[in-house]
């Protein structure tokens, strides 16, 4: 009996370890290789540490990232208190280690002999790192008695935020705004669904809230696959921000619609379901393929076509067009918490000048009076409101057609003075707990003279 005691407690050593490396190797791969955390978990899951996890500890894993990212500032900062010469050069997976060891034990109150032992050994097991596995045993033994103390005593929004988007927010939408958004960032978001119909039952057989516009807003539990309505079609995962865009073009049951760079595809099926005939395009074969999918589920048609949006040239002319434009999407990072250390504002320009060219040609392919919605999951105004003043200058035949308070459900603070959209994410919220926030967005309506 005692050396089957003495296997379990080893083999459920081996699966807490197997966990927390799946979550180290995230990590390096996020913060150090600079590689989007959606793709990295996703080859984690089908190829990599995470593929043959059971879900809990696929959860622990991903638990275990996200409070990493989350709260990246405060780890850091906890960290380099208690290493004298910084964190060391040529260590391998240390630092990812390190930081992943220090979320377990300020922010996810695991036992400080699981998340310092299972640590140290992961360095062990790091040719480069192993070289450090006492240094590690070192400081995570004064984070763990230390730590939470010092990380309560921070200013967490502005410790977590990068500075220079906590200034950008700071300037352009107020410094409590700014707050405001950094703090949703560190919390875990609530899951959106747009519904095809019959948004009352959906959420009460989801166990969710009715949005504004029919979607329906739950806490999510579980693989969203196994879902309930989810193998029927009945519903996609979309923001309730992302979902206003598509919304702006009001009536176009039975208009020839162009979706430009439209995967995955969540703005593609509100069109396709609301009657369109829709083009979707987009540069990517991969993620076309994810978009018809999607759309095959969904139980939606819709044509498709690979090409560069900002060339993409056809004799046809649409009636309208849909352009949500790649961008910094610093709206997203409650979402996507891996944004706020992969994309910087030397980045902007680039992403700024793409924008233009795609704007540029989207107004060539609509017919004369044919409506151009524009958009972006980003806040940063270079982005939005820059990028509209910019082609109204260049381009006399289109115009703004600005947006009515009843198009977003009474929500004025959602609009500008010109009528174009901008939502920041505490700009909305619901009585339930857990339930406020929405994605930072910029949108706007524009015509072409006939």
């Amino acid at each position: 009996m005692a050396s089957e005691a003495a296997t379990s407690r080893a083999s459920e050593a081996q699966v807490g370890l197997a966990a927390r490396r799946a979550a180290a190797d995230v990590l390096t791969a996020v913060l150090i290789k600079k590689q989007p955390l959606d793709l990295t978990l996703g080859k984690s899951l089908s190829t990599g540490h995470m593929a043959n996890l059971p879900p809990r500890d696929r959860a622990l894993t991903r638990a275990i990232v996200m409070a990493s990212l989350r709260h990246k500032g405060q780890l850091d900062a906890v960290l380099l208190r208690f290493l004298e010469k910084g964190f060391p050069a040529k260590s391998g997976t240390l630092y990812a280690i390190l930081l992943s060891a220090a979320a377990q034990l300020i922010f996810l109150e695991t036992p400080p002999h699981a998340a310092i032992g299972l640590a140290v050994t992961l360095a062990q097991y790091d040719h480069q790192a192993k070289r450090f596995d006492k240094l590690a045993n070192a400081v995570l033994r004064k984070v763990s008695s230390q730590g939470p103390a010092i990380a309560a005593d921070m200013d967490a929004p502005k410790a977590n935020t990068p500075e220079w988007l906590w200034e950008r927010w700071s300037r352009y939408f107020g410094e409590e705004n700014a707050r405001a958004i950094a703090e949703l960032n560190m919390l875990e978001p609530p899951l959106d669904l747009t519904v095809k119909s019959d948004p009352e039952g959906w959420a009460n057989r989801l166990g969710g809230h009715v949005l504004p516009g029919g979607g329906v807003r739950l806490i999510p539990k579980g693989r969203i696959e196994a879902m309930d309505g989810y193998d029927d079609g009945a519903w996609w995962v979309q923001d309730l921000a992302a979902s206003l865009p598509a919304k702006l073009f009001k009536d176009i049951a039975g208009k020839r619609v162009l979706d430009l760079c439209a995967a995955p595809g969540g703005k593609t099926a509100q069109l396709a379901a609301a009657g369109a005939s829709v083009l979707a395009l987009d540069i990517s074969e991969a993620r076309l393929k994810v978009l018809k999918e999607n759309i095959k589920r969904l139980g939606l048609a819709c044509d498709t076509a690979l090409g560069d949006a900002s060339t993409w040239y056809s004799e046809e002319r649409f009636d309208a067009i849909l352009l949500d434009a790649p961008c910094s999407s610093t709206g997203t990072i409650r979402r996507h918490p891996d944004i706020a250390y992969l994309k910087t504002e030397a980045d902007l320009p680039s992403m700024v000048t793409l924008q233009r060219r795609l704007l540029d040609n989207a107004a060539k392919l609509l017919k004369p009076g044919g409506t151009l919605v524009f958009s972006t999951c980003s806040l940063e105004p270079e982005e939005g409101e820059g990028q509209i003043a910019s082609l109204l200058t260049r381009n006399n035949r289109v115009s703004l057609d600005p947006i009515a308070k009843d198009e977003v459900f009474g929500h004025a603070n959602w609009l500008t003075q010109t009528g174009t959209l901008r939502t920041i994410p505490p700009a909305f919220k619901m009585e339930a707990p857990g339930l406020d926030g929405m994605d930072g967005f910029f949108a706007a309506r524009l015509v072409v003279a006939s």
